[in-house]
C-alpha cells in the first residue's frame, strides 16, 4: 500500500497508474473497524485500485468537544489497510484540503436534510458535503462505497452527485452488526460493556417496527417505540422518525410499494449513536 499526505502527489501517481483501471474510493474517519473492512471487501471484488482516505474532517463536527473526542487510531489503521490490501491511504492533514479561514460551501440538498441529522445537527450535511466534493474531485474514481448506517448522508451524497455532475457511482453496503445486533461504529470503543449491553435496544426497536409495520399505524408504532426507551435511565433518545426512503421525508401511513426507513439517534453516556433499518 502507498500512503500519500499530500493531494498533488496522490494525483500525480493516480495519473500515472490508473489508464483503462477501475479506481474505487472509500472515505473514512478512521478508527477502522468490520464495517469499513465491509466496503473495503466490495471496492476489491469490483475495482482494480482501492484508495482509501482517513480524515477527521472537523467542519462536520458541530461540537468540538465531540471532534476532540472523537476515536483516532492511526497506527492501527494503517497495519489493517495494509493487511487487507488497500492500493492507496490518502492520510491528508487540514491545511493539504482546507485553505486558511475558507468558508464551509452552502448546499441545496432538496429538503434531504431538513430532518434527523440535518435538524439537530446544523450545518453538519454542509460540512460532510464540502469534503466529500473535495475528495471526489482529487481522486476521480469510478466507485464510491459508503455504509447504510449513515443512510441519511448516503441519500445526500448521492443527490449533490449528480447536482453537481459528478460522474461516480455511488454505492450503499448494508450495515455491519455485533452478534448483539449493534451496529458497528468507532463510537462503540468510548462505551463500557454495560453500555454496549444497552445499546442492543436501539436496533431491538427498530426490528420491531418493522416486524410490525403491517400491524399497527405509523404513529402508533412510534408511540410504542418511544416509550420503551422512556424506560431505560441510561439512554437519551434524541430522535425516532420513519420515513421514505427515497426523500427520507417523514411519513404518515405505510404504502406496500413504497420502501421505508425507521431511523434512530440515541445518546449512552454522552455518546451519540445512530441506526436504521430499511423496509
Amino acid at each position: 500500500m502507498k500512503t500519500f499526505t499530500l493531494k498533488s502527489e496522490l494525483k500525480s501517481y493516480l495519473n500515472e497508474i490508473r489508464k483503462d483501471k477501475i479506481v474505487s474510493f472509500i472515505p473514512t474517519m478512521g478508527s477502522l473497524h468490520e464495517g469499513h473492512l465491509s466496503l473495503l471487501q466490495k471496492a476489491k471484488e469490483s475495482s482494480d485500485i482501492v484508495v482509501c482516505s482517513i480524515f477527521v474532517n472537523p467542519i462536520q463536527f458541530n461540537n468540538s468537544s465531540d471532534f476532540e473526542k472523537y476515536p483516532r487510531t492511526t497506527e492501527i489503521d494503517i497495519n489493517i489497510l495494509t493487511e487487507k490490501k488497500c492500493t492507496i491511504l490518502y492520510l491528508p492533514e487540514v491545511s493539504d484540503l482546507y485553505q486558511e479561514n475558507e468558508q464551509v460551501k452552502q448546499f441545496d440538498f432538496d429538503g434531504l436534510d431538513n430532518f434527523m441529522e440535518g435538524e439537530g445537527r446544523k450545518g453538519h450535511f454542509n460540512g460532510v458535503a464540502t469534503i466529500v466534493e473535495k475528495l471526489f474531485r482529487i481522486i476521480s474514481p469510478e466507485k464510491a462505497f459508503f455504509g447504510e448506517k449513515d443512510l441519511q448522508q448516503l441519500q445526500i451524497i448521492k443527490y449533490i452527485s449528480k447536482q453537481l455532475q459528478i460522474p461516480i457511482e455511488i454505492i450503499g453496503v448494508p450495515t455491519k452488526r455485533e452478534e448483539s445486533g449493534l451496529a458497528m461504529s468507532s463510537r462503540n470503543k468510548l462505551l463500557s460493556e454495560k453500555n454496549l449491553q444497552k445499546a442492543t435496544l436501539i436496533y431491538q426497536i427498530l426490528q420491531f417496527i418493522e416486524e410490525n409495520s403491517h400491524n399497527f399505524t405509523v404513529d402508533q408504532l412510534k408511540k410504542i417505540a418511544i416509550e420503551k426507551f422512556s424506560h431505560q435511565t441510561d439512554i437519551s433518545l434524541e430522535y425516532l422518525e420513519i420515513v421514505s426512503l427515497k426523500k427520507l421525508q417523514p411519513i404518515s401511513e405505510f404504502r406496500i410499494k413504497n420502501k421505508n426507513a425507521a431511523c434512530i439517534a440515541a445518546s449512552i453516556s454522552s455518546v451519540r449513536l445512530i441506526d436504521n433499518i430499511i423496509f
